[in-house]
């Protein structure tokens, strides 16, 4: 007997808090909704439920300006009215890193347990594509199941579905990241609006049901049908139960519920008949043609993403790690302040803002947002390294006098680490409270005599630095206990290479006059990296720089040569803030036969750099046809427009640098754009055999073909990218390593090069109508920051992963005072190993107070992690225990004994656990 067809109905509204509308516009009609949503629900039960998007981002926006509506609002969500959560926001799925979504998942089922419970729904309607390790964060947060709208199936304009080239052969499937996880995926093939505006007159319902039954039974397995009662800022259908009423009078056959997802999952489990088809991996719509994908959100308006990659970075690799040490030492962790932060960065989050494809108004208040955050992250970096520096103990010092100057040097990734290193330091002050006057103060400052400082470490070993006079500065002190305390001093700014800092760790130097050095000798002689006119050699590379300006390496430990790097490349760019779309025929222009000018720009004993400057010609935009195509709402891909025969100048500064202990060269470009309609790339050929590469993507190496699938149409294959792209082959391979420039592409010209997008300048939002985005120009001056890595084939084994994370994350320097403490001045809280692993995160739990630490797996080989404290902790751990990415206690793990003990030598106790291939591992310890 046929099972009965059952329509499950679902009430809710996709909530973009801007999109087309700037934030406030968007949240005054929220308002309305939410007012209209709870006295619908006050009426009675025939309205059932209504699910609030999965973010809990609502619930603030609403009571910020409702809040004598809180009682009313958590009455439905305990009862289970209205439905909230997981998720504090809808996020962007490959332009945030994974701790953003970690901390996303964490905060949303906070905010929804302080009204009742989160919705165990992996909810991501509109998100553009998805990563490969979905399953796995879905898992660890107790949720088994995806409700997605694109990455699958063909998508195409207005989010029309092809009926070709499925990748799964129904709306459901089984999701399995590269961990082996499992979900099942819900896709909403007919969109996220397939219920939407249910008629109740009986004519425009037996159309409407006509219509929308035979489309949902084409994709479904099951008898359990799928209609999303709602939209893009859809305002509730209060007449609903009327039009389900309606529904049931012309379909006896048919069962109609108000549902929500639960109950339809529930359904969908028991009824399931068919096999399902098995997606692994990343959902990027690649077999499908090229069209709609929505890539090219990942180099709309760059500096949106510059500002996020330096936004997360100083939260979750800075600022929480510093924090966690001072907590170690008995400080108290800013749990509500970095809250606050994650809170306002996420913000930036969801996928119309950080995407870069909504209107300029939208974008100009997410600068704000992350100048705030930043200012949050940095008051707390401030705050952590001093309470650190003052434990650290630089008596050592003393003997250098009065004038000692000792700075703290911390590595806050999870590796040791070398680099060359820059801060401000107080040569000298004079406070406004000890009665000078200004020109006393100033008279003094100004005769001080730098002209004989060096730098030591503790053993009193002399460390090549350049020490430049700032000059006259005013600064102040913000004490605890008293009133702000201006000064007087004079300032400089120091620059040295720091050498084997241990992860999470610092080392301590101090500034001292030569002539108070007890220590006999001279500064070691001053050496070079320079080689020639136009080269640069340390232990692992040779750079040689060519007339174009181009730049070759040579890596030393494996022979091999990477000629033609750092080329720069310009087309047109005739698509919109979703899409790129060049000119058709048109030929891209490039450096390549362009004489640069080059001047040595640094020459010191532990860091050479050359500047190159390039004075090009580019069109000053598209022609008048593009105004014309956009206004009559001509898709992008059939636009007809060509570029400009006006020419304008754009000057292009690249600063190439290598360092003594540097494993990779850094590029710098600097120019001033001034010209519209336009992509600028660099281009890294690899000459490397090979038909896949890698790409760090969240929590995960990801390896995807070179070439496209067959159905693949649009000439471009720009993809995501988080910090790095590798191309490698057997016994080579080359890691180009970025800070926020997340599109890049694998060309098809035969050197597999690496091209990265630095610039991507448009005028039009791009859908659903004329939207102009004047300031998606991307007019004004623009740096960018690169990391050329060469490797013996295995990025992860090698360690041009390591260096490629690390080239992420900022040095944090502190200048302190000569006085005794408990720590050494090379001193580290925790050490750990792991063959391919990748350390993630470090902070401390607010609900516990346990410290808790993350990995992930880069390989799909299983390891060994092993970890330990140190007996710089005040307080032992006494326990360790693995735990998920919301920090829930799981196993506890087995203390090694003395005989199992590693290498990790200065432990005071150490533990071990199994990672699995591709895991993410956090580990939980408690005092």
């Amino acid at each position: 007997m046929t099972k009965k067809k059952r329509a499950h109905i679902i009430s809710h509204t996709h909530w973009d808090r801007e999109w087309y509308l700037p934030y406030e516009k968007h949240h005054m009609r929220l308002i309305q909704l939410v007012d209209s949503l709870l006295d619908q629900l006050d009426e009675g039960s025939d309205y059932k439920s209504f699910y609030l998007d999965g973010q809990t981002i609502i619930i603030e926006d609403y009571l910020q300006v409702r809040p004598e509506q809180k009682e009313r609002l958590e009455k439905h969500i305990r009862n289970g009215r209205i439905v909230i959560g997981p998720w504090y926001i809808l996020q962007d799925a490959f332009l945030t890193s994974g701790e953003a979504n970690v901390r996303n998942m964490q905060v949303g089922h906070k905010d929804a347990k302080r009204y009742g419970t989160p919705s165990k729904i992996g909810y991501f309607p509109d998100t553009f594509g998805l990563v490969g390790q979905t399953p796995q964060l879905m898992q660890q947060s107790g949720i088994d199941n995806v409700f997605f709208g694109r990455g699958v199936k063909p998508t195409g304009f207005n989010n029309t579905v092809s009926d070709a080239g499925y990748e799964s052969s129904f709306s459901e499937l089984m999701w399995e990241g590269p961990d082996g996880s499992k979900v099942l995926g819900v896709l909403f093939a007919n969109w996220y609006s397939n219920g939407n505006e249910v008629p109740v007159d009986e004519e425009s319902a037996r159309k409407f049901w006509e219509t929308k039954l035979a489309d949902a039974e084409k994709y479904a397995s099951t008898n359990e049908l799928l209609y999303m009662n709602g939209c893009d800022h859809q305002p509730i259908q209060r007449d609903l139960p009327e039009a389900i009423r309606m529904a049931e009078h012309l379909y006896p056959d048919i069962e109609f519920v108000h549902s929500n997802f639960p109950e339809y999952l529930e359904a969908l489990r028991a009824s399931s008949e068919h096999e399902l088809s098995t997606v692994k991996g990343e959902l990027r719509s690649q077999r499908t043609d090229g069209w709609g994908t929505l890539v090219n959100t990942a180099s709309a308006r760059v500096y949106l993403k510059q500002m996020n990659q330096l936004g997360q970075t100083m939260l979750e690799k800075v600022a929480e790690p510093l924090a966690s040490y001072a907590y170690l030492l008995g400080h108290a962790y800013p749990h509500d302040q970095l809250t606050y932060a994650w809170k306002t960065l996420m913000q930036n989050h969801p996928h119309d803002s950080i995407c870069g494809c909504s209107v300029d108004e939208v974008h100009r208040e997410m600068v704000t947002r992350f100048d705030k955050s930043r200012h949050v992250a940095e008051a707390l970096i401030e705050e952590s390294t001093s309470q650190i520096a003052t434990a650290v103990d630089t008596s050592i010092f003393e003997r250098y006098g009065e004038n000692a100057r000792p700075v703290v040097v911390f590595n806050t990734t999870g590796w040791e680490r070398s680099g060359v290193v820059q801060m401000e330091l107080d040569a000298a002050r004079l406070y406004f409270r000890d009665g000078h006057t200004l020109e006393e103060m100033a008279t003094q400052m100004k005769a001080v005599d730098l002209s004989d400082r060096i730098l030591v470490d503790e053993d009193g070993n002399h460390i090549p630095c350049t020490v430049e006079d700032l000059g006259l500065q005013f600064g102040y002190d913000l004490p605890d206990d008293r009133f702000r305390q201006p000064y007087s001093c004079r300032r400089v700014r120091i620059r040295f290479e720091t050498e084997n800092v241990a992860a999470f760790g610092l080392k301590t130097y101090a500034l001292v006059n030569f002539a108070d050095d007890a220590k006999s000798g001279t500064p070691s002689k001053t050496t070079t990296l320079l080689r020639g006119e136009r080269g640069m050699e340390n232990q692992h590379l040779i750079v040689t720089i060519a007339d174009n300006g181009s730049f070759t390496i040579t890596d030393k430990r494996t022979g091999r040569t990477y000629k033609d790097l750092g080329v720069y490349e310009n087309v047109g760019d005739i698509g919109n803030e979703y899409m790129f779309k060049q000119p058709e025929n048109e030929v891209a222009r490039t450096t390549q036969a362009l004489q640069a000018e080059i001047r040595v720009l640094e020459d010191t004993s532990y860091l050479a750099s050359f500047e190159v400057i390039h004075q090009w010609e580019i069109p000053e935009s598209a022609d008048e046809m593009l105004d014309q195509e956009q206004r009559e709402l001509i898709y992008y891909p059939y636009r007809k427009a060509q570029r400009s025969t006006k020419m304008i100048p754009l000057q292009i500064r690249t600063v190439v640098s290598l360092s003594r202990s540097g494993k990779g060269v850094q590029i710098e470009t600097t120019f001033n754009n001034q010209a519209k309609d336009h992509r600028v790339r660099a281009l890294f050929p690899t000459d490397l055999v090979s038909a896949v590469h890698h790409v760090d993507s969240m929590f995960e190496i990801a390896t995807r073909d070179n070439k496209p699938a067959p159905e693949w149409q649009n000439p471009s294959n720009t993809q995501h990218q988080q910090s790095f792209v590798d191309v490698s082959e057997k016994e080579a391979g080359l890691v180009v390593a970025n800070l926020g420039l997340n599109e890049y592409e694998v060309l098809q010209d035969g050197r597999n090069t690496i091209a990265v997008t630095l610039l991507r300048a448009v005028g039009e939002l791009g859908d659903w109508g004329l939207f102009p985005t004047p300031e998606a120009q991307c007019l004004g001056e623009h740096t960018f920051q690169i990391e050329i890595i060469p490797h013996d084939g295995n990025g992860a084994a090698s360690g041009a992963y390591i260096e490629a994370y690390q080239f992420q994350v900022p040095w944090t320097l502190a200048q302190t005072e000569v006085h005794t403490g408990y720590l050494t001045p090379n001193n580290t809280p925790f050490a750990w190993q792991g063959d391919g692993l990748a350390f993630s995160s470090l902070k401390v739990n607010e609900d516990s107070g346990d410290v808790m630490l993350r990995w992930f797996n880069m390989t799909t080989d299983s390891a060994t992690l092993k970890f330990a404290t140190s007996q710089a902790n005040p307080q032992p751990f006494e326990t360790a225990y693995k735990s998920n990415i919301l920090e829930e206690e799981g196993e506890i793990l087995h203390l090694n004994s003395i005989e199992e003990a590693s290498t990790l030598s200065f432990a005071t106790k150490e533990w071990n656990i199994q990672t699995g291939s591709c895991e993410i591992v956090t580990v939980g310890m408690r005092r």
